[in-house]
């Protein structure tokens, strides 16, 4: 598989678990009365059950922030640079950042934090829950160079959650497209939302499209499914499972994290992970 997961993720089939920040200021459910205080408490407190639990890297995002805007007001990464840079310190794995949906927040959220990776919608035109959801992936590679970012890492989320491409592409058309015009880092293919299942189907077909592109799946992970996921995919996203009772709005689950990072070490081992990998 491609070089810069073992350099930078250290691992074959690595997982990347999110790091959900609380609603933050400018949020519609923000807790004033709490503060930003609060929010970091939180996400220290996540932080370190998911690294207890064995995770290869942490994805920071506002996943509270809903409904999510495709091009954030300045407070939401700002809110984030604070969480990020005063838990710094206290992070001992890999760490990538994504300020929902804004490609160039997210960049500028790596470059100010040293995040090693982002994952953003780069590319395409979308019908979705937040209006329609146009792109440009030229403006974001090159604001990747102006601010002096080019370690940073782009995964490309190639089949969006609450969207539907416009266009009467089929998806191996668009990875192959999306590989040939924009050099992704990696692809995430996604379920409906956040915590449902990803179509194998779906996943199959960026895979057999992809060429030497690292895939993730990106929704969806589970005790259950992990080693057929992880039998296409090259890494994972995971967010929702590792939660308490598997909720989303739960805090992070330490054991539930340690149950998931020891079923994937299983397939890291079988005979049929290694081949994959």
């Amino acid at each position: 598989m491609a070089t810069w997961l073992n350099e930078v993720l250290n691992t074959e089939k690595p997982v990347i678990a999110m790091c959900h920040l609380s609603a933050l200021p400018g949020d519609p459910y923000f807790n004033a009365a709490e503060g930003m205080p609060a929010v970091v408490k939180r996400a220290s407190r996540d932080l370190h059950a998911l690294q207890n639990g064995g995770v290869d890297a942490v994805m920071f995002s506002n996943e509270y922030s809903l409904p999510y805007m495709t091009r954030t007001e300045p407070i939401t990464a700002t809110a984030m640079a604070r969480v990020v840079g005063e838990l710094l310190e206290q992070i001992k794995i890999p760490f990538g950042v994504n300020v929902l949906w804004d490609p160039k927040a997210s960049i500028d959220l790596a470059a100010a934090t040293g995040a090693q990776f982002v994952r953003e919608i780069f590319t395409g035109v979308y019908g979705s829950d937040y209006g329609l959801w146009d792109t440009s992936c030229g403006e974001s590679v090159r604001h990747r160079r102006r601010v002096d970012a080019q370690n940073v890492r782009l995964l490309f989320n190639v089949v969006p959650e609450s969207a539907s491409y416009i266009g009467r592409r089929t998806l191996r058309d668009l990875v192959r497209s999306t590989v040939f015009n924009a050099r992704p880092d990696g692809l995430c293919v996604s379920g409906l939302t956040a915590g449902t299942a990803t179509s194998l189907d779906d996943l199959e077909a960026v895979k057999a499209a992809a060429g030497d592109i690292p895939v993730f799946v990106n929704t969806g992970v589970n005790n259950g499914n992990a080693a057929e996921q992880l039998a296409i995919a090259d890494g994972a996203v995971v967010g929702t499972y590792l939660k308490r009772d598997g909720v989303f709005e739960h805090e992070v689950d330490e054991a539930r994290v340690a149950r998931l990072m020891e079923s994937v070490r299983m397939i890291r081992d079988s005979p049929a992970g290694a081949q994959a990998s």
